[in-house]
């Protein structure tokens, strides 16, 4: 079969590179000057490959389409990638979090990977091209529009991710197309992103770092998404980090307008116990000021913050806190809220929530269930998942499972 891929990302240069061992003659079309352009920056520049769980394990970290891919995880998982590209000659490591690595640190050694591999499949790579068009005839995909002329196909494949970090060529592109070819494309959010909040008092806290702590998103009382115990940063006008990124990733596609976050800082401790070191701090403060208590249980720059919030002044005497205030001040340790202004854009989300419809694109082998020799992989589709190596596993599958189907059908 003579088969076009369109995108030179993860998935478009997995999927070429196991089309062309499976005997086709592959043609892969990407606008950017070098293939792998936003893995240059996936992991910090580090590249987080893959993640090193498999299964029910995996798919418990995918926050949209874990059902969908059931049988592409199954079929290709993270063990395999890793296998894959340390067959590439690329060492990789395992950090916290199982977290995969190039042992290099470096994404170059995975986008170079790739690249050789491309070429000795012998894959035509076009680069600095932008692919305009799908053709169809009858209900099937025939192939594209390159140049403002018809280059012929027995089978494309679209991989041309989402719509962040557009200046790494992810325009959205392929949700034009879906949609012209009649699939419903479930709206593009930003996710994986800081959150913009309403409370100037946290304003001047930016670049402060905490860890151990834990975030809630609650929206008229409803506890939406709750973060395990990790860190979280304080931005300008918000908070980002870890634990907040992943949360943004379970409120991108809800109404926000009267959600709050609220911050455990102490969430080893339930609030009884958390009085009673309360009280002991104070009973050992003695005659000290309320400044000398707070810097026991919170960074300094936060602690006027708490103060303000629980009406009392730093200079005041610990030892002469009542009960009530006590009460605030433990509250406002493991219930600090935020009201929610909005989300981070595109511009920085680390990917796209939303896509073509799964509903519409066969599980196990990405084909359109709609038009015959249409695929789409990656993150062009409904799919996405937390961050730590998760995402790029989503592409990883997905390549594998089309080329898989077009083995099995040539």
């Amino acid at each position: 079969m003579n088969v076009c891929v369109i995108g030179g990302g993860a998935s478009g240069s997995l999927c070429a590179i196991k089309l062309a061992d499976y005997g086709h003659k592959v043609t892969l079309y990407e606008k950017n000057e070098k293939i792998g352009k936003k893995l240059y920056i996936t992991g910090k520049g580090r590249c987080n490959l893959t993640n090193a769980t498999t299964g029910n394990e995996f798919l418990s970290h995918v926050v949209n389409g874990s059902k969908f891919m059931m049988s592409a995880e199954t079929r290709f998982n993270s063990t395999d990638t890793m296998e894959l590209f340390k067959s590439f000659g690329v060492p990789l490591k395992v950090e916290r979090g199982n977290r995969v690595f190039p042992q290099s640190d470096k994404s170059s050694d995975i986008i170079a990977a790739l690249t050789n591999a491309l070429k000795m499949k012998k894959v035509k790579v076009v680069l600095g091209t932008t692919v305009q068009d799908i053709v169809t005839e009858e209900g099937k995909a025939v192939g594209v529009v390159v140049n403002n002329k018809v280059e012929n196909y027995d089978a494309v494949v679209v991989a041309t991710g989402g719509k962040s970090y557009a200046a790494t060529g992810s325009t959205g592109d392929g949700y034009v197309w879906a949609q012209k070819t009649g699939h419903t494309i479930v709206e593009p959010v930003p996710s994986l992103v800081g959150i913009f909040v309403k409370d100037k008092d946290i304003f001047a806290l930016e670049g402060l770092s905490l860890k151990n702590v834990t975030v809630s998103a609650v929206i008229d009382g409803k506890t939406i998404y709750k973060s395990p115990v990790g860190e979280m940063l304080f931005i300008d006008g918000g908070i980002s980090g870890p634990i907040v990124i992943s949360m943004s990733a379970y409120i991108n596609r809800i109404d926000i307008s009267n959600a709050k976050v609220y911050i455990d800082f102490k969430p080893a401790l339930s609030s009884e116990q958390l009085h009673q070191r309360i009280n002991r701090e104070i009973a050992g403060l003695g005659a000290k000021q309320i400044s000398s208590l707070l810097e026991t249980l919170l960074p300094k720059s936060l602690c006027g913050i708490v103060a303000n919030r629980i009406g009392v002044l730093m200079e005041d005497k610990a030892n002469q806190m009542s009960a009530t205030q006590r009460d605030n001040l433990v509250n406002t340790l493991k219930h600090f809220d935020l009201s929610i202004d909005h989300l981070e854009g595109f511009e920085r989300a680390v990917i796209t929530s939303g896509g073509v419809s799964t509903k519409q694109v066969s599980p196990r082998n990405m084909q359109s269930k709609l038009i015959k020799n249409l695929y789409f992989i990656g993150e062009v589709l409904d799919i996405d998942a937390l961050t730590g190596g998760f995402n790029l596993q989503l592409a990883f599958s997905t390549a594998v499972a089309c080329a898989s189907d077009l083995k099995e059908n040539n």
